[in-house]
């Protein structure tokens, strides 16, 4: 899908229908068809394809021709099913215009058009509208730090109040399972910030006006910024995952001390009972009338000083 935007009394608007795509300042290619990467190619930019934009070499990624930037980064997405994705997304920046082409949806590429006019560089060139949308993803990443770190701080209360009894292994399960899921999700995070600062300091090093100095110096400080509060995330995630699976092995502890315990109050009784049911010729006991009521009540007492000793020493 291509979507044209150009800009109109300091906003971004869409390309009207018939005009030619040479007035946009801003083309977005979203899983582009043939026709769509040939119409953009008509105007002296090379679209490229999924496969070069998924080679990790450093040279494929930033690279320049002529008076165009290419830039290719990492960027997270959202699926139908809410997991967490991410995908090469590429930035051709030229003189007259900006060309974006990816393949999964990224929200900051929804976002963007009708808020061009809060950013204080604006929409009317193509490096503005390529800081204004670096700015906008940069403040969608911060978000979903953010949510991640909420989603962090419910996990760690739910994991230190989980109760020690019934259904707690299950709690404990389901909250590992979470840690995994946001884990992976600021792992994507991660990468998106690393392949971003890349490109900000790829396109420092080529930019050709000063009074944009100040503005990628400061998308590369809150990048860097981001990037030192995922190492921290990511430090979260592990303390709560040694924690989640220390518990989970108390709990399981705790259920093999019990069964080992309920066996061990069943031995003396099993004692008595093997001895009596031995098959001796001279057994005094057999014939008297107390021998049965004396071997129950032999059987019950061994359990009784048995568990009596276990609440003693605290093993119940």
């Amino acid at each position: 899908m291509l979507s044209a935007f150009l800009p109109s009394a300091g906003r971004l608007v869409p390309l009207p229908a018939g005009e030619p795509l040479s007035r946009a300042v801003w083309i977005d290619l979203f899983q582009p068809t043939p026709d769509e990467a040939a119409a953009v190619a008509a105007l002296g930019l090379d679209v490229p394809t999924l496969a070069d934009m998924e080679e990790i070499e450093i040279s494929n990624r930033l690279y320049r021709e002529g008076a165009v930037d290419c830039m290719t980064v990492v960027l997270t997405g959202h699926s139908q099913t809410n997991t967490p994705i991410s995908g090469p997304v590429s930035f051709i920046l030229g003189p007259d215009r900006l060309v974006t082409v990816r393949h999964h949806a990224s929200r900051p590429f929804e976002t963007y058009p009708t808020r061009a006019d809060k950013f204080a560089l604006g929409c009317t060139r193509s490096h503005a509208v390529f800081l204004s949308l670096v700015e906008e993803i940069t403040g969608r990443l911060a978000d979903l730090l953010e949510s991640a770190g909420r989603s962090l701080d419910t996990l760690g209360n739910a994991i230190h109040d989980t109760p020690r009894r019934s259904r707690a292994q299950e709690r404990l399960e389901v909250a590992l399972r979470q840690l995994g899921r946001e884990g992976h999700l600021i792992g994507i995070l991660r990468l998106a910030l690393l392949t971003l600062d890349r490109a900000l300091g790829f396109y420092a090093q080529n930019d050709r006006d000063p009074a944009q100095d100040n503005t990628v110096k400061a998308l590369r400080r809150d990048v860097n910024a981001l990037e030192v509060h995922t190492d921290f995330l990511s430090a979260r995630i592990a303390q709560a995952t040694d924690l989640t699976l220390g518990m989970i092995n108390l709990a399981q502890n705790s259920t093999v001390r019990i069964v080992s315990v309920v066996a061990v109050l069943f031995s003396p009784p099993m004692l008595v009972a093997s001895i009596y049911g031995m098959n001796f010729a001279h057994m005094p006991e057999l014939p008297q009338p107390w021998g049965y009521p004396a071997a129950l009540l032999g059987m019950v007492a061994s359990s009784a000083v048995a568990w009596a000793y276990f609440r003693w020493k605290n093993w119940l």
